[in-house]
């Protein structure tokens, strides 16, 4: 089955959900960037997290941009998502390896350490919008539950997992986001909360095979729980040809005529996919006339 995010409202309008499969997402992300098991974990929970907050926004040009900024051996992340499902990030130190937690789990939470969490929305206006927290446990699905407390003072539960195979391939993966809208009653909010703490993990779910609307059925069934739409998820890089060369453009004529002086082929490598490009002397040249 393809990935897939749902949208969904309950209660008549007072919990607004998210739910998510990202197995192929995550898969692809781990290939591209030839990542260790809980770089992959990491990398694939925020790329899932990332994806349902993306479907939050309206416009097809808006953009979402996570990062995290942290003192651990993975050397920090970053990711994007747009409105359309298309997903795509990367990790400092792709191959970092840890010994498991103290619950036999992959250490995502030692894997990145203290640090900061950015949510950057650009929506066509003139400066992005930008809100910041610190890493609460690392752990990404508390630090993004966090963060919608703390800048978006919206209450939210975010659920996120990837679970790894024996040859270190992904097995599962996805994750749900909850949400209580202004207006919900306390009511609903205790019974949210306890619901929530009967899950044990998304992952346990997923590999019962249950969908993303199943799993918020489970969460938040029993509220007149309605799907609104399904949004296609795929891990999905924009770079091109074009946009290297507009890079190089960018650079200015000092440094492309250093590049030519040096008489090599150079490589430009995209840090969101891993694909290599190449640009000959006489490519080059050319970027040199463009260039200012």
């Amino acid at each position: 089955m393809s990935d897939y995010i749902i949208r969904a409202t309950a209660a008549d309008g007072q919990i607004r959900a998210f739910a998510a499969t990202s197995r192929e997402t995550v898969e692809a992300a781990r290939l591209a960037h030839n990542t260790s098991p809980v770089a992959t974990a990491a990398l694939g929970r925020l790329l899932t997290g990332a994806g349902m907050m993306g479907a939050m926004m309206k416009g097809d040009r808006d953009l979402l941009t996570i990062k995290v900024d942290s003192d651990g051996p993975i050397g920090g992340m970053t990711v994007t998502a747009d409105a359309l499902g298309h997903v795509k990030g990367f990790v400092g130190n792709p191959g970092v390896m840890l010994p498991p937690n103290d619950k036999g789990k992959l250490d995502v939470g030692g894997a990145l350490g203290i640090g900061v969490l950015s949510v950057i929305h650009d929506i066509g206006m003139k400066e992005p919008y930008i809100g910041q927290t610190i890493l609460v446990t690392g752990e990404i699905a508390e630090d993004l539950t966090y963060y919608f407390a703390t800048s978006e003072q919206t209450p939210s539960s975010v659920a996120l997992g990837v679970l790894m195979n024996r040859e270190n391939t992904v097995r599962q993966a996805g994750g749900f986001l909850i949400q209580l809208l202004p207006g919900a009653s306390d009511e609903i909010a205790a019974d949210l909360e306890n619901r929530l703490k009967e899950i044990s993990s998304v992952t346990s779910l997923l590999d019962q095979g249950q969908t993303p609307e199943e799993i918020l059925e489970t969460v938040i069934g029993g509220y007149d729980l309605e799907i609104l739409d399904t949004l296609p998820l795929a891990f999905a890089c924009n770079c091109s040809w074009p946009r290297i060369e507009k890079a190089l453009v960018s650079v200015g004529r000092q440094e492309l005529q250093k590049m030519i002086d040096d008489g090599e082929t150079i490589e430009v490598n995209c840090d969101f996919c891993g694909k290599h490009y190449h640009v000959t002397v006489d490519e080059l040249k050319a970027l040199w006339e463009q260039a200012k």
